[in-house]
């Protein structure tokens, strides 16, 4: 389980911002703070892998909460969500090693992609004694010609789009979206937009398919 801390002074948007947290598998908040003293005393009270933390506190700007959360644990990774775009600004935060950097107002499937990207990569480090090349470069955002989905529109993650094709493969009666968010740790919505992007490019076909109670569910298999 991921364990998460929410840094932001608005608790109406902090509350959204737990709301899409709760819609991704393996993650956990395990507190709130409205500004950088009570982050600070959260990250020395409790295990924290990853903070979401915005730019403008009350008390303190994210780019000095980060280094002081530092001082504190060193192992705490951080995504920004934050109306700030001044180049310095950013450039500094940047430059302190952030995940990700989302502009407010944020959209609910663009945070979840950062979830699930941050997830995966954390199962990739977690599960391996060594990294390759090929990790680095989907890490990094480098092309590479291994991977297979290197030109994916956006909204389409090659991480995730491979893990659906690859899932999908294994499963001759195919599966619906729904299913296949509970396998990738993911929304249906999510999910149904990469079975889509599949269908599109004429990996996958779908069918409808009836239920007790008669409700019509488009199902997805491989295309034989």
């Amino acid at each position: 389980m991921i364990d998460v801390i929410i840094v932001e002074d608005d608790f109406r948007i902090a509350k959204i911002h737990e709301e899409f947290l709760g819609k991704v598998s393996g993650f956990r908040v395990v507190g709130k703070a409205l500004n950088g003293e009570e982050a600070i005393k959260l990250v020395k009270a409790n295990k924290i892998d990853l903070v979401i933390l915005d730019v403008y506190l009350p008390d303190i700007v994210g780019s000095s909460m980060i280094e002081s959360i530092r001082e504190t644990n060193t192992n705490i990774d951080f995504i920004m969500i934050s109306a700030a775009t001044e180049t310095e600004i950013v450039s500094e935060i940047i430059r302190n090693g952030v995940f990700d950097y989302i502009i407010k107002p944020v959209k609910m499937e663009r945070f979840i992609e950062t979830l699930e990207r941050y997830r995966e990569m954390r199962e990739n480090l977690d599960k391996s004694r060594e990294v390759d090349q090929l990790f680095l470069d989907k890490y990094f955002g480098h092309p590479s010609d291994k991977v297979e989905h290197k030109d994916t529109p956006k909204g389409i993650d090659p991480l995730t789009l491979d893990k659906v094709s690859e899932i999908i493969k294994t499963l001759p009666i195919g599966i619906t979206a729904e299913e296949m968010g509970k396998r990738i740790g993911a929304s249906r919505t999510t999910a149904r937009r990469y079975l889509e992007y599949l269908i599109s490019t004429g990996e996958v076909v779908a069918e409808l398919e009836y239920g007790i109670v008669g409700r019509p569910e488009r199902k997805y298999h491989v295309v034989k």
